[in-house]
């Protein structure tokens, strides 16, 4: 699980179009020749390549915002933060009635002040749980838009360092990264 995922914000939906093809040369132009994308929601598994993870993430967006026109957002895990993650989920996951998230940050601190917001607000509606740094949601499917901490998470000030993926599209980029 040596790999790195990119995991990008805000693509394939509110305009922002980005095909696989097109993100994935982006990173093979940073010389990460063997970047894989995984699905069409902004996601690419790529092997390190020596650059520390602040530097890596910024030549990133920066190459995106080159590429594409757009105000990048990333959040860099390695696959094995992305498989605890998964692992660590801390409610049902087999839920069919429910929509498993989970939320990545690449500040702390933000994601303490959105579990702290969580707390105030219903949790059978908004169940959240923060657990080792990765924050954690249970919506009811369908409802990942418009619950109140759906809002909250979807504030401006939150796009720069958070993001949230579906456990089942974890489970899809952990077996590109073992593959």
């Amino acid at each position: 699980m040596g790999d790195w995922v990119a995991f990008l914000r805000g693509v394939n939906v509110g305009g922002i179009t980005i095909r696989s093809a097109p993100l994935r040369e982006v990173f093979i132009g940073l010389g990460l020749d063997d970047a894989r994308t995984v699905l069409a929601s902004g996601n690419v598994v790529f092997a390190p390549d020596g650059r520390a993870h602040a530097e890596l993430k910024l030549a990133i967006e920066r190459a995106l915002r080159a590429a594409f026109d757009y105000e990048a957002w990333i959040v860099l895990c390695t696959a094995g933060q992305v498989d605890a993650a998964a692992r660590a989920f801390p409610f049902d996951a087999s839920d069919a009635g429910r929509q498993p998230m989970v939320i990545f940050g690449s500040d702390g601190a933000v994601l303490e002040e959105l579990a702290a917001a969580a707390a105030s607000m219903d949790s059978a509606i908004d169940p959240v749980r923060l657990v080792d740094g990765t924050l954690y949601w249970n919506p009811a499917k369908g409802e990942s838009t418009s619950t109140p901490f759906a809002k909250l998470l979807a504030a401006r000030r939150f796009k720069a360092s958070t993001t949230s993926r579906n456990v089942r599209t974890l489970e899809r980029v952990l077996g590109v990264a073992n593959s």
